[in-house]
């Protein structure tokens, strides 16, 4: 679901910038979304295995 709605964020962008002749900062904005989007894919992998972690060492006490 998360990523058809990147697709379609993508192709309205895309429009947007071929109408208005902005491509570089299509290109630019591409970049900035697809780096925030591994930042907060990495993050919520983190907090899963901190979840994790700290769900065992409860079980453990």
């Amino acid at each position: 679901m998360n990523n058809w709605w990147n697709i379609i964020y993508f192709v309205l962008i895309a429009l947007i910038s071929i109408f208005t002749g902005e491509i570089v900062t299509f290109i630019m904005l591409g970049f900035i979304l697809l780096t925030l989007n591994n930042i907060n894919t990495t993050l919520k992998k983190i907090y899963k295995q901190n979840s994790q972690k700290n769900d065992k060492e409860e079980i453990g006490q």
